[in-house]
């Protein structure tokens, strides 16, 4: 068997992801020239072209497709070895991959990145976002954030939030004044956003049960937020995910009454058990931990009649999650 040439493979993983030549020279700080160089190098050395070509645009064929997962992977291990060298080294300057959900990544992460730049300066965080199921290991990520109940074979978990997180009734600051001193009655004759069925559970739990309709369903929870905020219509939501926003008074809390998901649905942080000891990740999930429980905290706010109901049909693990 061929051994590869190792220079070769991260200009052949940008090439498959951009299929330009002259795209993948611009993201690799490399002449055209350089990039062909290496490409006609690595195919060489396989005995086979990797690549259809047609004009400066190329595309995977069989052989590339199969080469390009393992390449991933290995590089990914690759960069894991390098971080645990530095660590060892007492180097600074580390990178983490993490793989999370848009909602999450938008409405929670992305307004605490401060505080994580400010307590660790050395350990910069790559963040893509995905409502797919990424495989962690294939994709080079170091962890990704998860929803459900797992196990996911061949990663480790590490369970982020042990209490329920709670589905609240939310408008914008017009229409809780608009609304004030409202009934579930007069809810149901506003427009409505997101799923119908948590909008019956909800409905359910406030003492009104009734048949419902809503106007727009979103496939994320940052969409669906954004969307109450502008005035479209109130919707049922994640309070984890709404905590700045109510903070804020971007949105208001309309109802003490509130759906309950299956705790066993939490999110989770998986990653590949190689990287267990990882200083960088150990970091990462105590500082999740500790701003996740600080937001609950802050949001401990509900009057003392609250009123609760069990979402008891679990929500399909999500990547990116």
């Amino acid at each position: 068997m061929p051994r590869l040439p190792l220079n070769t493979l991260p200009t052949f993983r940008v090439v498959a992801e951009l299929q330009n030549l002259r795209a993948a020279a611009e993201a690799l700080h490399l002449t055209h020239s350089a990039v062909s160089q290496q490409l006609r190098v690595l195919e060489t050395q396989l005995g086979h072209p990797v690549f259809d070509r047609h004009g400066r645009r190329l595309s995977l064929n069989a052989a590339g497709a199969a080469l390009l997962p393992y390449v991933k992977e290995a590089l990914a291990q690759l960069d894991a070895g390098m971080q645990a060298a530095a660590t060892a080294a007492g180097s600074t300057g580390q990178r983490l991959r993490l793989s999370v959900l848009p909602s999450f990544a938008q409405r929670w992460l992305l307004p605490r990145m401060g505080r994580w730049r400010e307590q660790h300066p050395d350990i910069a965080l790559e963040i893509e976002s995905s409502q797919q199921l990424v495989d962690v290991r294939r994709e080079g990520f170091h962890a990704a954030l998860r929803q459900g109940r797992g196990p996911w074979p061949g990663l480790n978990s590490e369970k982020l939030f042990d209490h329920p997180m709670p589905m609240i009734l939310v408008g914008s600051a017009t229409a809780a004044r608009r609304l004030a001193g409202a009934t579930p009655a007069d809810y149901a004759r506003e427009p409505l956003l997101g799923e119908v069925s948590l909008w019956e559970q909800w409905f359910d739990a406030a003492g009104a049960p009734r048949k419902v309709s809503t106007v727009a369903v979103f496939n994320d929870a940052g969409l669906l937020l954004s969307a109450v905020e502008q005035g479209l219509g109130l919707a049922v939501v994640r309070e984890l995910l709404a905590a700045d926003a109510l903070r804020d008074g971007r949105l208001v809390r309309l109802s003490p009454v509130e759906i309950l998901y299956d705790p066993a649905n939490a999110y989770q942080l998986v990653y590949p058990s190689a990287l267990q000891d990882w200083p960088p990740l150990i970091i990462l999930v105590e500082w999740i931990r500790e701003e996740l429980e600080a937001s609950r905290r802050a949001l401990q706010y509900a009057a003392p009649g609250t009123r609760r109901a069990s979402r008891e049909q679990p929500r399909k693990d999500h990547g990116g999650a």
